[in-house]
């Protein structure tokens, strides 16, 4: 544990036998482990750093966001590319003593009252508490070339691409109930869209009037490949065998929390109420109502850009703070307790926090002696 202030009572040792059900072999024990080194999980490692509090972040290196050219959105930190966006994040959390090591976390249990980590280079970690920040996979349509042009002209959020894309043709790729909301947010940023139905079912009457007022194109047919020009997106290629032009084409990913390294906590991902994917469940913290495990950023909220992974992180990591302040709290009342109740060591301690410097005892008793003598002596 991070060292923290001097205690009241000097021979009360409060975390005394706070290990004694973990593991003997652990290579580092911790208060707080996360599971994942993006932004939301450097950012409570940040914070949970700043509170004196020892961190360890395991990272398999594998954000979401790598193929973006840039991080938006984000107030002073516009257009930064993802990766130097963690570099500073990581040397934010090692220059307050936080631990950052590359493996991948392959098993989660609890042992006692702390969790037993276990990665895929072989090594184990302990910690009083668990915190999980591994984010989440996009489940994309299934269209040749697709993949291969995510995150640069395959898109799926207007207010993360939007403004690199305004004015340009863009496409929209109906496989969900979302897509007309999707055209339609999108044609914010340009007046040529286009929406392809693909395997998507017929549009309601209203949808059909949403659509028309706001020119935007809708195509019939399945979509079954792409065009690239020059390392740019130049066309969509239905079956019938036309083809469109467009600069960018917006999908609906199917979102999937990775969450699976919980099982062995009792703790699944569950079906998002939009329909969108699974996540984990969690309070407004980040609590995930299983004791000590709280998660943050896309594994918990699906729809979270950057800037606001980065605020659950900050939020999980103060409220980890706040449950571990309030443990150390308990086991120190409870390590007081359990003194002899006329030990010399507690009536001392209580004497300094009751009395301060006017504290009984055989040298209080003569300086007030020596202080009415003085007094009657004029």
């Amino acid at each position: 544990m991070t060292e923290t202030n001097e205690r009241d009572f000097a021979d009360v040792d409060a975390d005394a036998d706070v290990d004694a059900d973990a593991d003997a072999d652990v290579d580092v024990d911790v208060d707080v482990l996360v599971v994942g080194g993006g932004v939301a999980g450097l950012s409570a490692a940040l914070t949970l750093s700043r509170a004196r509090r020892s961190v360890l972040v395991v990272d398999s290196g594998e954000p979401r966001n790598a193929p973006a050219d840039g991080v938006h959105g984000y107030l002073s930190r516009e257009g930064l590319a993802p990766g130097e966006l963690l570099r500073i994040g990581r040397e934010e959390v090692t220059g307050y003593g936080g631990r950052i090591v590359s493996d991948r976390v392959t098993d989660v249990r609890r042992v006692g009252e702390r969790f037993v980590v276990r990665t895929e280079g072989g090594r184990s970690h302990g910690a009083r508490r668990l915190l999980v920040t591994t984010g989440l996979v996009d489940g994309l349509p299934d269209v040749p070339g697709l993949r291969e042009r995510w995150g640069r002209d395959v898109l799926h959020c207007p207010y993360c691409h939007g403004w690199e894309v305004r004015d340009e043709p863009i496409g929209v790729l109906a496989t969900g109930p979302m897509a007309v909301h999707q055209a339609l947010l999108f044609r914010q940023w340009s007046p040529d869209v286009t929406l392809f139905l693909h395997t998507q079912g017929d549009l309601t009457d209203e949808q059909w009037e949403q659509l028309g007022a706001r020119g935007i194109a809708v195509v019939d047919g399945e979509v079954v490949g792409l065009d690239v020009e020059a390392d740019r997106l130049s066309g969509v290629r239905l079956a019938s065998g036309s083809e469109i032009p467009v600069r960018a084409l917006a999908v609906a990913p199917r979102f999937e929390a990775r969450g699976a390294i919980l099982a062995g906590l009792g703790l699944a991902s569950v079906d998002h109420p939009m329909g969108v994917g699974r996540y984990v469940e969690s309070d407004a913290t980040g609590f995930t109502g299983v004791p000590g495990v709280w998660a943050a950023g896309n594994v918990t909220d699906l729809m979270a850009g950057v800037v606001v992974s980065a605020a659950t992180g900050m939020t999980a990591g103060a409220a980890i703070n706040a449950d571990l302040v309030a443990a150390d709290t308990t086991a120190a009342v409870a390590a007081r307790r359990a003194l002899t109740a006329f030990s010399p060591a507690v009536e001392a301690a209580n004497s300094r926090q009751v009395l301060g410097v006017r504290r009984h005892g055989i040298e209080s008793v003569l300086a007030d002696e020596e202080a009415r003598r003085r007094a009657a002596r004029g």
